[in-house]
């Protein structure tokens, strides 16, 4: 994990999903490769382990995406019975897994995660480059 500092906004964007939308427990940015970015889950699963369902997820939707002829993956969603968990694309190469409760607003997740992904995009885009050289 990177100097919390570095990414201060990031970390900023995160916590303002969860303060404004009900339910949402915590959030994990990975690439599309699974390598854990950042996350601000206090408790409950392991972040490297959403950061992997999360690129699992991706690669799902991909392919769905490619079969169906419907173009690029861009979120995903599944309900569990005690809650749920989101992804959604930033960019090309990073994701924003979101993991929510059983009281979730799942249609102010949707809202608010894209407008969140987009003001990402350039915030991670320098770091997910230079990951991808490692």
């Amino acid at each position: 994990m990177q100097d919390r500092e570095a990414y201060q906004a990031a970390y900023v964007e995160m916590d303002a999903l969860k303060r404004s939308v009900s339910g949402v427990v915590g959030s994990v940015i990975a690439g599309v490769d699974g390598l854990l970015l950042l996350h601000d889950l206090t408790g409950g699963p392991e972040p490297h382990d959403i950061a992997a369902l999360a690129a699992t997820t991706f690669g799902l939707g991909r392919q769905t995406g490619l079969a169906l002829r419907q173009g690029a993956f861009r979120e995903s969603t599944i309900r569990s019975h005690k809650g749920y968990f989101s992804v959604y694309a930033v960019g090309d190469a990073a994701l924003l897994a979101v993991l929510g409760g059983e009281g979730l607003n799942i249609a102010r997740l949707h809202l608010e995660a894209r407008l969140v992904t987009e003001r990402l995009i350039g915030m991670l885009d320098v770091h997910v480059q230079a990951q991808s050289r490692l």
